[in-house]
């Protein structure tokens, strides 16, 4: 069995899980820090509320990111910006194709999640609105990759580390 948990991704001057935003997710570990006050939080588990990323967004007054991790398989990411609002992708398309059903009540995975080339012009906004560059072809590569995780598979095909790669494009968190 694979991994199932958050990534809240946030900058603020103070511990993100000290913020109202995220209060009702007090079990959140510290994952790491980077330059510019930027953290990433982690919230192990597949049930409970971690909060809302337009609120932490709001709160902070800088872009905010969740990366919903689905048995390291795939990841849902939610991003919010004070100034460039809300969207929604996810990572390893394929794999989230098979939770969500080939096509459920009608719907298909574009119904859900903005398709790689949309989500990468929406996070290179993101990333400007975080005093960030970032490629929109690095991030639709990263953003159309297919890493293949499931049991057995090695560490490099993980849907978190697929994540962690998106934030590297992001220009938020260097590998």
């Amino acid at each position: 069995m694979g991994y199932w948990g958050y990534f809240v991704v946030g900058r603020a001057e103070r511990p993100l899980a000290e913020l109202d935003a995220l209060s009702r997710a007090a079990d959140m570990n510290l994952r790491l820090s980077a330059p510019d006050g930027w953290q990433v939080w982690e919230f192990p588990g597949g049930d409970g509320d971690v909060g809302n990323m337009n609120d932490l967004a709001g709160q902070t007054g800088a872009p905010a990111l969740f990366g919903y991790v689905m048995d390291s398989d795939c990841v849902v990411v939610e991003a919010a910006a004070p100034e460039s609002g809300a969207w929604t992708t996810c990572l390893a398309r394929a794999a989230m194709a098979g939770y969500l059903g080939a096509e459920r009540d009608g719907l298909t995975l574009e119904d859900y999640f903005l398709e790689p080339r949309d989500a990468a012009e929406r996070a290179v906004a993101w990333a400007a609105e975080a005093g960030r560059t970032a490629s929109a072809g690095e991030l639709a590569e990263v953003l159309s990759a297919d890493p293949g995780g499931g049991p057995g598979a090695d560490a490099d095909a993980l849907a978190e580390n697929l994540f962690f790669r998106f934030l590297d494009r992001l220009g938020v968190v260097p590998l």
